[in-house]
């Protein structure tokens, strides 16, 4: 878990409230997971009537905001007001806007919890109000993880909810979902409810629920290409030639293209261990061992050759000199010249 937002979850469940909190960022998990634990759990049910107040960005002035903020609490110890899609106060980004939540902030009302969730970006530094959130809030700015973190963040999350991943699961989903941690969460917890905890996910379980072909896939083609298996290799080709539609060949070759430029940095990397590969080309321990299999079958010029060739592939996809062969015949014969 982003260490940041354990620090704020830890405090919030020892029932230690500040007055403000700005959730921000490009990585919206996060921020979800705080405002939604706050929204649950800071007041009772029968609190919530009269002292939980949930508003939408697009359909609030930040007057409106600060008139709900200045309220006290009936009834109970303290009132909650979360403010989600924060980034859509039309006056918030106005000069009049900014100056009265800044002015707020300098003295909040201690008996309210108040929220913003402001996603996909951060506040404005270069203004005042951008750089005092630091000083007056609870302010948590958070990014997109980075590749080699995802297999943690998918290890921790499947063990949250008490299942265990094998290696193969794990890359799949690292690999096919990518570092959207609110998609990334939410195929774990659709294939966990189709598993038994005492069993460990499987990457076949992964692909049947996550709607991945279990035979022919990306992932499955990389691995028959890095073991040298010529005999799959065609098999999956074809396949993806005779359904291209549902397999379009840009964003394979993008696959692969990422894939074999790892392979690049493996190879110029001094210690050859999976410890040593993974801390050279930053990704999780669990999937160092294709790629030590593929410095092994790659030497360095063919790993040139075939990053080459996928950029040249990549073009004649794009349209720039493309004769009039067929996305799935391109593709086809480009997996087979990097193959020889």
């Amino acid at each position: 878990m982003d260490s940041e937002a354990k620090q704020i979850l830890d405090k919030l469940k020892a029932r230690k409230y500040d007055p403000v909190y700005v959730l921000q960022g490009e990585e919206t998990y996060y921020i979800d997971l705080i405002s939604n634990y706050i929204e649950a759990n800071v007041l009772s049910e029968s609190e919530k009537s009269f002292n939980q107040v949930v508003v939408y960005g697009k359909d609030v002035t930040v007057s409106a905001i600060l008139t709900h903020a200045r309220r006290f609490p009936m009834m109970a110890e303290r009132q909650v007001v979360i403010v989600k899609e924060a980034q859509e106060i039309l006056d918030l980004q106005r000069e009049g806007g900014a100056k009265m939540l800044l002015s707020y902030l300098q003295q909040p009302v201690p008996s309210t919890v108040l929220v913003f969730c402001h996603k996909y970006k951060t506040f404005d530094k270069r203004k005042e109000l951008g750089k005092k959130l630091d000083q007056l809030t609870v302010c948590a700015t958070f990014k997109k993880p980075k590749d080699e973190r995802l297999g943690e963040f998918i290890v921790e999350h499947a063990k949250s909810r008490g299942y265990k991943l094998d290696a193969d699961a794990i890359q799949v989903l690292a690999e096919y979902v990518g570092n959207d941690l609110t998609r990334l969460a939410n195929e774990i917890d659709k294939v966990a409810i189709n598993s038994k905890p005492e069993t460990p996910i499987t990457a076949e379980l992964v692909m049947a629920h996550v709607g991945i072909s279990k035979e022919y896939n990306v992932f499955e083609l990389q691995k028959a290409m890095v073991h040298k298996d010529f005999n799959k290799v065609a098999k999956i080709t074809t396949y993806f030639e005779n359904h291209i539609k549902r397999n379009p060949a840009i964003p394979m070759v993008a696959f692969l293209y990422s894939f074999f430029s790892k392979v690049l940095v493996a190879h110029a990397s001094a210690d050859k261990s999976e410890s040593g590969i993974a801390a050279a080309i930053k990704i999780n321990r669990y999937f160092a061992g294709d790629y030590i299999t593929a410095i092994r079958n790659f030497p360095l010029h063919k790993v040139l050759e075939s990053i080459t060739l996928l950029k040249q592939a990549d073009l004649k996809l794009k349209g720039v000199d493309s004769a009039s062969v067929s996305e799935g015949m391109l593709f086809k014969e480009l997996v087979l010249r990097i193959m020889i």
